[in-house]
């Protein structure tokens, strides 16, 4: 099979390329502060792993589609039996793509800023006519939950589990609200590709960036991570529930906990469509103090597994017991 390989490097925790060492550690997961979907705040243990250094780009997964001639979701006219009581003019291949509103809007109605667009896609993140041109150290955009899976197998990787990713965005900070500590912007500086100004209308580019920004542009955290905060949004392996479990007995911490079941993962709003929801993390540049404050480790949010977007990314791990 043809993907890039895992060799060891110098150092006490040989690391695979691109990647970061963890150490295992107990943390306090959730947070009791924000989003109910949040809490409760609780106590996990996760073991240590590697973790890719920063999302993955737009140049790594062209290399793997160059290598394996894979073809996204996005990419693909949908199936009509999954989306019962649609109109066949309806299903076309594409992805939903955040667009700027012209004035206030409800923000209850998420159908004011996103839009399906034909043929959008990791190769054409604003549909048609639109490509990857200065893009290529970007995070890769229009990924379904298949397409990220595709990706690691390939890359002889896994996706972290929610607490693996949380874990990992602290950066070793404890009790903060961030996770560089108690401020966004400590001194005025931004920490973080997120949106300035009222949302989803108006930004200010106080971060100097309209939508994602190159990796490793902004200050990494305590492990050495970029963007684990804001620009896209990451996948996790965690099915989506509207609470954490928490700790049924205070004398036991979750080790390595991997979240709830698929059936509680479906959006009730939705009782004819059953698709499946996976958590993700982190937060995205369209994240703003008026509309979406997860800017935050402890955020999460539900993503259906079959949908793509403009602000979804991921990055792999490699657990230790799996190098071989």
């Amino acid at each position: 099979m043809n993907r890039p390989d895992i060799h060891p490097v110098e150092g006490e925790t040989a690391c695979p390329p691109g990647m970061v060492f963890v150490p295992g550690g107990t943390f306090r997961m959730g947070s009791d502060n924000h989003y109910p979907e949040e809490a409760p705040a609780h106590e996990v243990r996760v073991d240590g792993f590697f973790i890719d250094r920063t999302p993955v780009t737009n140049r790594q997964f062209k290399a793997f589609v160059k290598a394996t001639g894979y073809v996204t979701v996005a990419e693909r006219i949908p199936d009509p039996d999954d989306y019962p009581g649609a109109l066949p003019h309806m299903l076309y291949a594409g992805s939903l793509v955040f667009q700027k509103a012209s004035g206030p809007v409800d923000l209850r109605d998420a159908s004011q800023w996103w839009d399906f667009i034909r043929d959008a896609s990791w190769r054409h993140p604003l549909g048609h006519g639109s490509g990857l041109f200065k893009k290529e150290n970007h995070p890769v955009v229009h990924v379904a939950y298949e397409d990220v899976l595709a990706y690691a197998a390939w890359a002889g990787k896994e996706l972290p589990t929610e607490a693996e990713w949380e874990y990992a965005a602290w950066g070793g900070v404890e009790g903060a609200e961030y996770a560089w500590g108690a401020e966004f912007s400590p001194g005025g500086r931004y920490m973080a590709n997120a949106w300035q100004g009222e949302f989803p209308y108006r930004n200010l580019l106080g971060d100097g960036f309209e939508r994602t920004s190159p990796v490793g542009t902004f200050p990494a955290n305590g492990y050495g991570l970029y963007d684990m905060i804001g620009n896209v949004w990451e996948w996790t392996t965690d099915w989506w529930s509207g609470r954490h479990a928490g700790q049924a007995k205070t004398c036991c911490i979750p080790q390595n906990p991997r979240g709830g079941s698929e059936v509680e993962s479906f959006d009730p709003r939705l009782p004819k469509i059953l698709i499946p929801r996976r958590v993700v993390k982190g937060g995205s540049h369209l994240c703003a103090p008026n509309y979406c404050r997860r800017y935050r480790p402890a955020a999460r949010h539900a993503q259906p597994v079959d949908t793509s977007m403009s602000h979804v990314g991921f990055r792999c791990i490699v657990r230790r017991g799996s190098m071989q």
